[in-house]
């Protein structure tokens, strides 16, 4: 079977499942194929080091960054996120300038896309990163497509994604390109993971948008709702479910979740209508209606509100980007000189 080298690049204040996730998809491949040496994997940092995780974790590297790359480049190439990307040692940076273009498959998993657009891998390419540094990386690298949204972005050799479980997600497509679908299945099997969330899903969703309500009644409130976007979601329906009166009902959930029950309500509809444009062929009507919003008029009119775009073209551009997903033009990275 084809070896393909796996490099995993480590730094103090690392995100120890942006190292570990990942590192267990491959690994776990690698025991399914039924091929220890599918994908060996190496650990390595700037002097070969031990680094502490920014959680307290210490991890001890195979090698220095030199000696890992001595007898030639990795095959798959990834540099994780954490704290410790804010204020990056220049010789990361120089490193990552100097081999990361050698590397067959290049992969940043969260903010590790700052330390790639920090030595110039990021300019020209559509990547993404964790939804909190998407504003910081777009402002700071004008020359980086920076595309919010999904979970993970492929362009070319270049893989981008976004937090901690995104990197699992984006492993399992290298390896379902690598080994094919049953293989990646068998792991997110093993991993009790999906298999696989398309790369162009969103990164967070209504209940991420929104606190979680301190009480249990308002907390329970939140899931139903959820469950059941097509009911009747009035402030009167869900105050009466809630056991409170309507006023005071929007005043206790606005204060516990940080929004009103009317913006929580239409994120939910929102969240699930595309769900079923993006996974589902039912027509707009019916998933408008499944959708709560009663009318196409009414969920084109939310769309084009929250997304700038109509049903059917959202669902048209998904689609057309699932397929950037699963396939990889040749692409080449642009470096600093």
């Amino acid at each position: 079977m084809t070896q393909r080298p796996v490099l995993v690049v480590l730094f103090d204040d690392v995100q120890s499942l942006d190292v570990t996730g990942p590192v267990e998809v491959f690994a776990g491949a690698a025991r399914s194929a039924g091929d220890p040496g599918a994908y060996p994997i190496r650990t390595a940092s700037l002097d070969g080091g031990p680094v502490r995780t920014q959680s307290g974790l210490r991890l001890l590297p195979d090698a220095s960054l030199a000696e890992a790359v001595a007898d030639g480049p990795p095959h798959t190439l990834i540099v994780p996120g954490g704290e410790g990307t804010r204020t990056p040692e220049p010789a990361l940076i120089d490193w990552l300038r100097a081999h990361a273009p050698h590397a067959e498959r290049l992969v940043s998993v969260c903010t590790g896309a700052l330390l790639l657009a920090e030595a110039g891998l990021l300019d020209g390419h559509r990547a993404t990163t964790h939804w909190v540094a998407c504003d910081h990386l777009a402002r700071c690298y004008p020359e980086v497509d920076v595309d919010p949204d999904p979970i993970f972005v492929r362009d070319g050799r270049l893989s981008t994604s976004a937090g901690v479980t995104a990197g699992i997600d984006l492993a399992l497509a290298l390896v379902e390109e690598d080994l094919g679908h049953d293989a990646a299945l068998t792991v997110a099997r093993h991993l009790v993971v999906f298999l696989r969330r398309p790369g162009n899903q969103a990164q967070f969703s209504a209940q991420l948008s929104a606190q979680t309500a301190r009480r249990a009644p308002l907390r329970d409130l939140q899931h139903w709702i959820s469950e059941h976007p097509g009911a009747d979601l009035s402030v009167e329906t869900l105050a009466a479910r809630a056991r409170m009166s309507p006023r005071h009902f929007a005043r206790a959930f606005r204060s516990e979740t940080g929004t009103t029950p009317g913006r929580y309500v239409d994120r939910v509809r929102l969240e699930h209508a595309r769900r079923l444009l993006e996974e589902t062929a039912g027509g707009v009507e019916e998933v408008a209606r499944t959708a709560g919003y009663g009318t196409p008029e009414a969920m084109r009119r939310a769309f084009v509100k929250a997304l700038g775009t109509p049903p059917a073209d959202y669902r048209r551009r998904f689609h057309a980007r699932a397929t950037e997903t699963t396939t990889t033009p040749t692409t080449t990275v642009s470096t600093h000189h």
